[in-house]
């Protein structure tokens, strides 16, 4: 009962976190998600043991990562052009370059798991500030956070719906080898409550179709489910239970982001594909 509520308590506070920084104001989101970005490749580089005795480099790798969050933001909402990001390039060429002084015996894996995590982490929370950011006239951009709200919303509601139905009727193995709970059943009740509360967001926001709405629903649904599996690989290749101790009952950062990871490419996708354009 004390895992429950803290399990609770901590969902609570972690839901008022991440609707009060994309509602509040766009530099409270900005904060919030760099802050979320660094920590995110912080556990990352400490669950593969890379830098485990080197954390200046890590340190530095993290700000590399927060910083591709700042500027995809900068230049998203027209802020700033493309010289934004030479800093981002000087950092990975910093990256190899620096193996040249490290004196060990595999280089490869230490540039590999670097760029690993900033593609996995850093670029995928980037590419929020171009969901975030809604291209208005030439020249303006407006921070619309809807589709990001959309987002985070359907990704939680699956996983409640999933769980819900899952242990309950849930005996068809969705993916045994990766995630022996997960259902079949549990993966198609998490859909149709996503896709049934997709609806109420056509409601509130009727400029964008209800089955663009249904669309972008099941894409998040899809490809959530993927991130969920990527990250039970990780784990499961590294031998851990969890990502993390940060999120008290939920385990730590990637844990708790690992559907919205994969969900966040295919949401931007699905916007430019079928509703910006």
């Amino acid at each position: 009962m004390n895992n429950l509520i803290k399990r609770a308590l901590t969902g609570i506070i972690f839901v008022a976190i991440l609707l009060g920084a994309l509602c509040f104001h766009p530099i409270l989101y900005l904060l919030v998600f760099s802050l979320i970005t660094a920590l995110s490749l912080w556990e990352f580089y400490g669950l593969i043991k890379y830098y485990e005795n080197a954390n200046i480099q890590r340190m530095i790798s993290c700000i590399g990562g927060a910083y591709l969050f700042i500027a995809t933001f900068a230049y998203a909402n027209g802020l700033t052009d493309g010289k934004i990001f030479l800093p981002y390039i000087l950092f990975m060429m910093y990256t190899f370059i620096a193996e040249l002084y490290n004196n060990v015996s595999n280089p490869i894996n230490n540039w590999s798991f670097t760029l690993l995590a900033q593609v996995y982490c850093a670029g995928s929370f980037s590419l929020l500030n171009f969901i975030t950011s809604t291209p208005n006239t030439p020249g303006e951009v407006v921070f619309n956070p809807i589709y990001t709200i959309a987002l985070f919303v359907f990704i939680w509601l699956n996983d409640t719906g999933a769980y819900l139905v899952g242990s309950r009727i849930g005996k068809r193995r969705l993916f045994e080898r990766i995630s022996p709970k997960k259902s079949w059943e549990g993966f198609f009740g998490g859909l149709i409550v996503v896709l049934a509360a997709s609806q109420a967001f056509a409601w509130y926001a009727p400029e964008i179709s209800w089955y663009n709405w249904l669309g972008l629903s099941f894409s998040i649904v899809l490809f959530g489910t993927w991130g969920d599996l990527t990250e039970s690989l990780l784990k499961r290749t590294l031998g851990v239970k969890d990502s993390g101790n940060l999120l008290p009952g939920h385990g730590g950062m990637l844990d708790r982001f690992d559907s919205v990871m994969m969900a966040i490419p295919a949401t931007y996708i699905y916007i430019e594909l079928f509703i910006r354009n």
